[in-house]
């Protein structure tokens, strides 16, 4: 029988990839955007905007910071800068999956387009279970689930939009709380090497301090600081151990 017989044609990948969405990750994600669609429906976003707004600006964190800011009533380019800022620690994760799930005859245009759906969710998703899946297929296989992760939440928004409008806050922030807390969770579980223990540790330490000392940049100053000293003292230790040797 035919390799590609054996290993389902990218119809049955893709179809593979859309079955995750009853996966824990997307479940929790979907838990975060009913408490994504009470924050924008108690600022008075229209539903509309909100829905176009899940399904452009893909990143949860991006887009609340977006909503803070017209609720701030900062101008566009503000808005702008600080979406951007945020969605630049997209980059790292993009550049680790993309050399996992391309071939040599996938078109950049087709990978360009799939970045658009790397975020937490999809990305942790798709680390875990990409191994299994045939290279030739990896593509199909990502593809499912992220453009059913997207489309399901943008159907979810614009439909319990109207039923979230008086959430508690502290609901709300419950749930927002959920994603975050799921993703530094599995990079833990999941990590091989111990520099990213030490880098999750001096993140979480330093995200409270750069809050108090520069509330505007806190996140990217953590995350930036964060993994440079725990860069910066991993080599360390292995020049220091090779010099042993």
């Amino acid at each position: 029988m035919d390799i590609s017989e054996n290993e389902g044609t990218r119809k049955d990948w893709f179809l593979t990839g859309m079955r995750g969405i009853f996966s824990l990750p997307a479940i929790i994600l979907m838990l975060s955007f009913v408490g994504f669609c009470a924050f924008t429906a108690q600022a008075g976003v229209p539903v509309e905007q909100v829905v176009f707004m899940v399904g452009v600006v893909w990143a949860l964190p991006a887009k609340v910071i977006l909503v803070g800011s017209i609720m701030g009533g900062a101008n566009l380019l503000t808005a702008f800068i600080a979406v951007t800022l945020s969605s630049i620690r997209l980059m790292p994760m993009v550049a680790a999956l993309i050399p996992e799930i391309r071939t040599a005859r996938t078109p950049t245009w087709l990978l360009l387009f799939l970045s658009h759906f790397v975020a937490i969710t999809a990305w942790v998703f798709a680390m875990e279970r990409v191994q299994s899946v045939p290279r030739q297929h990896r593509i199909a296989f990502f593809a499912g689930f992220g453009i059913t992760l997207v489309l399901t939440n943008m159907a979810l928004v614009a439909i319990v939009y109207r039923f979230v409008a008086d959430f508690p806050p502290i609901i709300a922030g419950c749930l927002f709380f959920l994603t975050p807390v799921y993703f530094l969770a599995s990079i833990w579980s999941s990590a091989r090497h111990p520099v990213i223990y030490v880098a999750l540790i001096i993140g979480l330490a330093a995200g409270p301090l750069f809050y108090w000392l520069a509330p505007e940049f806190d996140i990217l100053l953590a995350g930036v600081g964060g993994g440079t000293l725990a860069w910066a003292l991993e080599r360390n230790w292995r020049l220091k151990r090779s010099a042993r040797l």
